[in-house]
């Protein structure tokens, strides 16, 4: 059974970090609901962010999205941060919201769209230059949405150019993070729809090359734990991107579908050395119907308990049931983790980092809702319209 004192240890160290543009407005492709004092600056995204970190202990990083972060002065973005007791993290690239990029980015079939594709991923890394920013993720909406609309194996080519150029830019202690999402927009091919192309693309790059396992786009019954533990064994789990869904797109809060496997995937984390490694743990939500900073405390915390719950399996017992083949016995071992509540365990420690145990409660009391809906009048908010 591990020590209460480990489990403290480890729940105090972990880091999750919160992504901008869920404090903006967003939501579907259908409808954005725009709320009062919704940030209109990346500098009020992060006074935000400052909130969830205040209240939780747990959430020191902030990922940028570019164009939708651009400033002047990244340094100057990243003293702001640091003022708030915060540090810029992930650098996301967009290349999908560009006109020219209606048949694909990287893997377009016209050299000129390609280029000015990289060009811009070059540039997401002069960014992370200047905020400190350790790693630059990548998803592409590349893909076909009919048979013979491009050759399959030449976006595959191009794919590989791309990244290659991306990675020759990276410096010695920046790393490339490469997503994969089963479609969306795509509906025929997907550039890189799954673990195994996004692995084969990294394993040929290098070591900073790493898979980012999106917890909410895989496709029904999709055994996301045994990639997550595959891809610890490989060395390649860079990060995670935290959320949900019921039926196919991503945009839920994580743990709200299905907390069981958020839980068992934690539990591989933690088996895998996950933890302890560096892997990222970020959120990547839209927060469409519910308020932002206490959709993203509640979040942060929900990963939490999941880790809780996962430290708490007693591993010695659940190879004891394993090696002695008794099904019953090791399948209860991580049911008595699961059904432990860990919420008297997270409030502890919250309150030995001097900070109140119920997160949401604190939030609440503290009034920044109504300051900011009273103060961020006028000017333009975060986010982009549907």
């Amino acid at each position: 059974m591990t020590e209460p004192a480990t489990v403290k240890a480890a729940l105090t160290s972990q880091s999750i970090e919160t992504p901008s543009w869920a404090y903006g407005n967003s939501g579907t492709r259908f409808k954005v609901f725009a709320r009062p004092g919704v940030p209109r600056t990346p500098q009020e995204k992060l006074d935000d962010a400052a909130k969830v970190h205040e209240f939780t202990g747990a959430a020191p990083t902030v990922a940028l999205h570019i164009p939708w972060d651009t400033v002047d002065d990244y340094a100057a973005l990243a003293a702001h941060a640091r003022d708030r007791g915060l540090t810029l993290g992930t650098v996301n690239a967009n290349t999908f919201q560009d006109d020219d990029f209606r048949l694909g980015s990287v893997c377009h079939p016209h050299p000129a769209v390609r280029r000015k594709a990289l060009d811009h991923l070059l540039a997401c890394v002069d960014i992370m230059d200047a905020t400190g920013s350790r790693d630059l993720k990548l998803w592409f909406a590349d893909g076909t949405n009919y048979p013979g609309q491009d050759d399959v194996r030449e976006r595959q080519d191009r794919l590989a150019e791309a990244l290659a150029a991306v990675y020759e830019r990276l410096g010695d202690d920046q790393r490339m993070l490469l997503e994969y999402k089963l479609f969306e927009p795509a509906f025929y091919t997907t550039d890189v729809p799954d673990w195994g192309t996004a692995y084969a693309h990294c394993l040929k790059l290098g070591p900073r090359a790493q898979v980012v396992v999106d917890t909410g786009h895989h496709a029904p019954g999709t055994n996301i734990e045994f990639i997550v533990a595959t891809l610890l064994r490989e060395g390649r789990l860079g990060a995670f991107d935290f959320n949900s869904r019921f039926y196919a797109d991503d945009d839920l809060m994580v743990g709200a579908a299905d907390p069981f496997q958020l839980f068992r995937i934690m539990y591989e984390v933690v088996r895998g050395g996950g933890l302890t490694a560096d892997v990222a743990f970020m959120l990547d939500q839209c927060h469409n119907i519910e308020e932002k900073i206490p959709a993203i405390i509640r979040s942060v915390m929900n990963v939490q308990e999941a880790t809780a719950k996962a430290l708490l399996v007693d591993r010695e017992a659940l190879a004891t049931a394993q090696r002695t083949g008794d099904v019953l016995e090791a399948n209860a071992v991580l049911m008595d983790a699961y059904n432990t509540d860990v919420r008297p365990l997270l409030a502890e420690v919250r309150e030995e980092q001097g900070l109140d145990g119920d997160p949401m409660a604190a939030y609440r009391r503290s009034g920044w809702a109504t300051k900011t809906a009273e103060e961020r009048i006028g000017g333009q908010q975060a986010g982009w319209g549907a």
